[in-house]
């Protein structure tokens, strides 16, 4: 709907740097939610590495919270 109201092709099409920066932020936000989650699954079943799994979950965490600091 909001392009068919914009009359754009694509979003944001007006605002090349802006689009090429979310792009980017994607990237590498992705892979961290990606791995993440996978951590958090292994946690909820009890595996026997739960502090390396904690320990990705936290920094996968940081990395995130910068992305979006950044995005601001």
């Amino acid at each position: 709907m909001t392009l068919l109201i914009s009359e754009y092709s694509i979003l944001m099409e007006e605002e090349y740097i802006s689009r090429k920066s979310i792009e980017i932020r994607e990237s590498i936000v992705l892979p961290l939610l990606v791995t993440q989650q996978y951590a958090l699954q292994k946690i909820e079943q009890d595996s026997s590495h739960i502090k390396n799994y904690q320990k990705i979950v936290e920094r996968s965490l940081y990395g995130n919270i910068n992305a979006s600091r950044n995005s601001a």
